[in-house]
């Protein structure tokens, strides 16, 4: 009855749909030159053969896809590989990182012509989708042309639970249209158990298997050359309201350490010009990455607003803090800086990753601020007392590659049910 009621209202809903895209576009969360994929109009041929489709909502979920996606052509190399994302940063960044021999394109909007288009034309045998986003229309209509589909990575936090539940019946129709589910915890797996999920099992965290983010060795030099003689650290992936907020903190911080220098990198680059009018009305020095200046002794802040370079800024600071965790948002993910000899902080609402945290907060591998006050004075602390650092990053490194062998047991779930390798071999 709801999903009958879900596909009258995305069908009635065309003309809202239609103006609530163009707004989209006009404020830049759409990439012009491929909005036809929005619609499930394809930019690209499809490749002859199996097609194995891997979509990822954005950007945290697509990075943790590209193990497993080199994982598949080493492993089922019959596959041609599909990878969908939903937003213009995840398409930036796939552009970069994708392995040559991958597709990606735009996950079209979820009404019946768009989602029909989109399997019309790739006709997936296999879907893989990440993390937690249903889409109610892609999961029906590919289930229903013999899509065979897992949901890896798969995460429900207590209030979605409660959320599903109220519509139990409905959740219970998403959700048989996967053929396995692979929980990041056993949690996880008990949530999706409780709304009626079959065939659910704990093999592990897909983010643990993550590669180290890339750098550009020759820009790295450059900006140590630059900075060698300075304090720094960085405030990653800040969303609106935290920029303001580590403008305030610097301030605070050098008052100790005059050299001090801030690199921000907000996880939604189009939005430098409006943090730099609120940085620079603290009186702050910004020096912006995408327009090609670098930091002086005048600079306050490094405004590190490019896209694919987080390895970068990372092994540039000794000291990260997660952004978007003072608030109630969710958090960052803070494996990628660990892997890095990165000395972690964070607000106290990383709830996006409860299991990474307790992991890390078992062995004393992050420390938790509860505002900003807070954070100026471990910025300070860390930075008088290096050694200290380093041992806080040396934990964070070691509790990162702790579960590395995830990879292996999330394939292996996945060949068991799917026969992946044995269709390689026909």
């Amino acid at each position: 009855m709801i999903y009958s009621l879900y596909r009258l209202t995305t069908t009635l809903a065309a003309p809202l749909i239609s103006r609530y895209l163009q707004k989209r576009l006009a404020k830049g969360k759409e990439d012009p030159t491929r909005f036809n994929e929005r619609l499930g109009i394809a930019s690209q041929a499809r490749l002859d053969g199996l097609v194995l489709w891997l979509h990822g909502a954005s950007v945290g979920e697509a990075i943790s896809l590209l193990p497993l996606i080199d994982h598949l052509q080493k492993n089922a190399p019959a596959y041609r590989i599909l990878m969908t994302t939903g937003t213009v940063t995840s398409a930036e960044l796939m552009a970069k990182r994708l392995p040559q021999g991958v597709i990606h394109q735009f996950v079209p909007v979820d009404r019946l012509p768009y989602v029909r288009a989109f399997l019309d034309h790739w006709r997936p045998d296999v879907a893989f989708w990440a993390e937690s986003e249903l889409w109610p229309n892609l999961l029906c209509e590919s289930h229903k042309r013999g899509t065979k589909m897992a949901l890896i990575n798969a995460r429900m936090s207590e209030k979605s639970l409660r959320n599903w539940q109220r519509v139990g019946g409905f959740a219970k129709k998403l959700l048989s249209t996967f053929d396995l589910f692979l929980a990041q915890t056993e949690k996880d797996a008990e949530n999706y158990r409780t709304l009626g999920a079959q065939n659910v099992t704990c093999v592990g965290n897909l983010k643990y298997a993550s590669p180290d983010l890339p750098c550009d060795d020759q820009d790295l030099a450059a900006l140590q050359a630059l900075t060698t003689d300075r304090a720094v650290w960085l405030a990653a992936s800040t969303h609106h309201g935290d920029e303001t907020l580590v403008g305030r903190v610097h301030q605070q911080v050098k008052q100790d350490h005059p050299t001090l220098l801030t690199l921000i990198a907000p996880r939604h680059p189009n939005r430098a010009d409006e943090i730099e009018a609120d940085l620079n009305a603290q009186g702050l020095h910004v020096a912006r990455r995408s327009k090609g200046q670098q930091p002086d002794a005048q600079t306050d802040i490094y405004l590190c607003d490019t896209m694919g370079e987080m390895g970068l800024f990372y092994r540039l600071s000794p000291i990260v803090f997660m952004g978007k965790s003072l608030a109630p948002l969710g958090g960052q993910n803070p494996l990628e800086p660990a892997r890095l000899d990165c000395a972690l902080l964070c607000g106290p609402y990383m709830t996006n990753f409860p299991e990474i945290m307790t992991r890390f907060e078992e062995v004393d591998a992050i420390t938790i601020v509860k505002d900003e006050g807070e954070l100026a004075t471990q910025v300070n602390q860390l930075l008088s007392h290096p050694a200290q650092a380093n041992a806080l990053a040396e934990r964070a490194k070691q509790v990162a590659y702790g579960e590395a062998a995830a990879l292996d047991r999330i394939y292996e779930a996945l060949n068991k049910t799917f026969s992946l390798d044995q269709r390689g071999r026909e």
